[in-house]
């Protein structure tokens, strides 16, 4: 089980969500009923479905794309060099996070008081995009 911590916690009672066997579940639960997302290949699904129309994103050299589309206009983000840009974008201004090894930061900061959340643990790409997902669009 890899944890997800608040900032730069490593408090348990600071835990927002684990990644275990390719589900997301909240705080430190195992129960099937927490999984809040769950990875197939390249893809995020809602919940436990596996159904094409719960996918929330694919995942396709970096990009991250709406749903099963492959588009260039639905790129959301995408990760390149340790960092998190909008859509296609590779400006600075349009940065939304980086990677600072175990800790993801706002923005270009390299301030630890501006770590949005810290991972205990490797990740696969797609398991840091669910967990992205997890921590921005459902807490």
């Amino acid at each position: 089980m890899v944890k997800v911590f608040k900032g730069t916690s490593s408090y348990s009672s600071d835990v927002l969500c684990n990644v275990k066997d390719g589900k997301v579940y909240k705080k430190l639960s195992g129960y099937s009923s927490d999984v809040i997302c769950n990875i197939k290949g390249n893809k995020i699904y809602k919940g436990l479905s596996g159904y094409s129309s719960d996918v929330i994103c694919n995942i396709q050299n970096g990009k991250v794309y709406k749903g099963n589309s492959s588009y260039s206009s639905d790129v959301i983000l995408h990760i390149s060099n340790g960092k998190i840009y909008k859509g296609n974008s590779s400006y600075s201004s349009d940065v939304i996070a980086n990677i600072d090894g175990s800790r993801i930061k706002s923005g270009t900061s390299s301030y630890s008081s501006d770590t949005k959340f810290n991972i205990d643990g490797p990740l696969t790409t797609e398991e840091f995009i669910a967990v992205w997902f997890a921590i921005n669009y459902i807490f």
